[in-house]
């Protein structure tokens, strides 16, 4: 068998997982439910994995990369419908899930359990064969049910989690808490860098409103947490800077673009503390991480997502594909590295392909790079309006509203020649219209403003455009 992800040995006696409820694994452990759970699997096949963060998901996730069974991860909380349609797209041997869910299907044949997880025959009559590199399938899609998954392969996730654990100096004495779904890739990130390493991985799913989250955190010494632009906000909201957490050294940030002005507070609430900020930037596209901006710039730099993660590259191209090396030119972000992943898959038949991209992924993000070779991410290529021939970043205007606004969240789409401006505060609507129509120079006409009472947004906390509404919304 090849080699595997994970040297789960090398740490035999340290705690790798610990749980709200008590629930401890050692590295050992670990290893041990492992090869229990894979030797029940007759052979290499597809697996779905409905995801908590719990021992049970983490044991059938490391059980079927390590020995080489091919993972699909979704949340455990994905509508029956839509896990239904997959089911029926992809036709998995099997079902790893918690026991609560197991009663919804009846049909299929119970074969294992553990840790509050059980392991569920399905019968598919058909099978797909599958490239021997392919590892795991992940969504880029949240919990929406679409059938699109980005194919990763073991090296791909071996080299990603190495190169994480190296940018971020991680130890055997790191305590991660989770503060992410295990099916999202930054959450997933953190969990294959700290396995790497050897850390006590802390599990919850409670979030950051929670007491009990808390409790769970300051009990356990929790030494780091990840989120995303969204967790921030809320942390801020909750006086995250009050707060005593004296065994805190380092928090990350990825999923999106944080507002200039609150990575700047967290930056410089990390200088003040003797603790560390990290903002990272990355995609399912490239396994995870593409970025990251050193600690020790993240006040100095604040607002840019950093360089190249160790044995990657960045570069930025024009709308012809040529490099472009002027300084403080924008353009298309473009990364090569051995963590760019395979290609996507759509069907089971999907998974028989091989690497589509050869190392080299074009992100679909507009940035520009400073004069020390610092990377600023400044809108989507695909976010972009032309609004009476002026073309207009729909990110910057969402950053516009929500700085100016505070603390009113704001998304914007729309086609050309007209903005949909949704904002959660009905009697701004007509003062947001006017403060746009100053920044941009453009005509209020240009400007629909909506009031809603509530962005969507997935579990990770990214805006859900496509369900933003039309006609139910206030408009002004």
């Amino acid at each position: 068998m090849k080699s595997t992800i994970w040297n789960f040995n090398s740490h035999k006696n340290q705690t790798a997982l610990i749980c709200e409820d008590g629930t401890q694994l050692t590295y050992e452990e670990l290893e041990a439910e492992n090869k229990k759970l894979s030797s029940v699997i007759n052979s290499r096949c597809l697996v779905f994995v409905l995801c908590q963060n719990t021992a049970g998901a983490v044991i059938g996730y490391t059980a079927l990369l390590q020995h080489r069974i091919v993972a699909l991860l979704l949340s455990a909380q994905l509508d029956s419908g839509l896990l239904k349609n997959l089911l029926d797209v992809y036709c998995p041997a099997y079902l790893w899930l918690p026991q609560e869910l197991a009663g919804q299907f009846p049909n299929f044949l119970k074969i294992y359990e553990t840790y509050g997880y059980v392991l569920l025959k399905t019968g598919y009559d058909e099978s797909y064969s599958m490239h021997t590199e392919l590892g795991l399938l992940l969504t880029t899609s949240g919990s929406t049910g679409s059938p699109k998954f980005v194919r990763q392969s073991y090296d791909n996730i071996k080299i990603n989690a190495e190169q994480i654990a190296q940018y971020l100096n991680l130890t055997d004495q790191e305590r991660p808490i989770t503060t992410l779904p295990m099916n999202y890739t930054y959450g997933l990130s953190i969990l294959n860098s700290h396995l790497l390493a050897g850390a006590a991985i802390l599990l919850t799913d409670r979030g950051f409103m929670d007491r009990k989250f808390w409790e769970f955190f300051r009990m356990q010494r929790a030494t780091s947490f990840g989120g995303v632009p969204y967790t921030y906000e809320m942390l801020e909201k909750l006086r995250f800077f009050n707060m005593d957490l004296p065994y805190l050294r380092t928090m990350t940030q990825a999923g999106g673009k944080l507002p200039p002005q609150l990575h700047k507070k967290f930056a410089q609430y990390a200088v003040e503390t003797g603790k560390q900020f990290v903002v990272m930037y990355g995609a399912c596209e490239a396994t995870a991480r593409m970025g990251y901006l050193p600690h020790e710039k993240a006040l100095e730099k604040y607002g840019s997502c950093g360089i190249a993660i160790p044995g990657g590259v960045f570069y930025l191209i024009d709308e012809n594909g040529q490099r472009i090396e002027k300084p403080q030119t924008a353009g298309e972000l473009v990364y090569e590295g051995r963590n760019v992943t395979m290609g996507y898959a759509e069907c089971g038949a999907d998974l028989a392909k091989g690497d589509e991209r050869y190392g080299r992924l074009e992100t679909g993000d507009i940035a520009k790079r400073d004069e020390d070779g610092f990377y600023f991410i400044v809108g989507r290529k695909k976010r972009f309006l032309k609004i009476y021939g002026n073309r207009v970043n729909l990110d910057e205007i969402d950053r516009m509203v929500q700085t100016a606004f505070a603390p009113i969240d704001c998304a914007s789409a729309g086609v050309d020649d007209h903005m949909d401006v949704y904002i959660t505060k009905e009697t701004a609507c007509e003062e947001v219209k006017a403060f746009l129509a100053e920044k941009t120079g453009l005509n209020q006409t240009a400007f629909h403003v909506l009031a809603v009472e509530k962005i969507p947004r997935n579990e990770a906390g990214k805006i859900l455009y496509q369900k933003l509404p039309g006609t139910e919304a206030v408009a002004k």
